[in-house]
């Protein structure tokens, strides 16, 4: 039958689709976004069902849950590139767009197809679209060690097998040491105590400074800086 997201599934897409895409994801170290993206939509149903009541008991997530016709998106389609634009250092939206200027974000942009519950291919998508935001919130680069961080962060939080799978073959291909004695237990500490990611109503809050939002979702800055280049975000309250 047809998805909300536009996209026609069978029961053959759904037996066939997580083996072939887990291999595929293996073979290739996680450089196919498209099968990544299928890895985690068709291994992750427990998971969205247990993100989607954690939403639904914030009030926050909640509201963000509601808008059944017009859910918001956070996507570059979607941003006010020019309000954002004018807003001071050190806010939320002003960091993310520095995010932005430096990378090229890919996840965000890919529609979710593989689930058929509409408001879990929600939640799917707003995990996918929250990504890049996550790197802003947690200070960390887009190469391998910041990916590795974030998705261990992830793992923890969301519980989707995909994130499980990218913490674990992440560092196979790191120097250990940093990631083992500092920011490993500093990314699974934070993401035990601070709020679901998904249950933040990102799109009211870009005017937010970024610091304060930490403090507000439990999230400590990590114990090494790997963006030196970035500007102090310290509230000058």
């Amino acid at each position: 039958r047809p998805l909300a997201f536009g996209w026609r599934f069978t029961a053959d897409h759904r037996t066939v689709n997580p083996h072939d895409s887990k291999l595929s994801c293996i073979l290739t170290c996680f450089t196919k976004t498209d099968m990544v993206a299928v890895l985690g939509e068709t291994s992750g149903h427990q998971a969205l069902i247990k993100l989607r009541n954690r939403m639904r008991n914030d009030p926050e997530g909640y509201t963000i849950l509601k808008y059944v016709s017009f859910r918001p998106r956070i996507r570059l389609s979607t941003l006010d590139l020019t309000r954002i634009s004018a807003l001071p250092d050190g806010t939320l939206g002003r960091e993310y767009l520095h995010f932005l200027e430096e990378n090229s974000p890919l996840t965000q942009e890919l529609n979710v197809k593989f689930v058929d519950d509409e408001e879990l291919a929600y939640v799917m998508q707003r995990y996918r679209e929250v990504h890049d935001l996550l790197h802003t919130l947690l200070s960390m680069p887009t190469n391998m060690l910041g990916e590795v961080v974030v998705k261990l962060f992830e793992a923890a939080q969301t519980g989707l097998p995909m994130c499980v799978l990218g913490a674990m073959l992440g560092p196979l291909r790191l120097r250990l040491q940093l990631l083992v004695q500092s920011l490993g237990p500093w990314a699974l500490h934070n993401s035990g105590r601070a709020r679901c990611v998904l249950s933040i109503f990102y799109e009211r809050r870009w005017e937010q400074n970024l610091d304060e939002l930490r403090h507000e979702f439990n999230i400590e800055p990590p114990p090494v800086n790997l963006i030196p280049s970035i500007k102090n975000t310290s509230s000058n309250s």
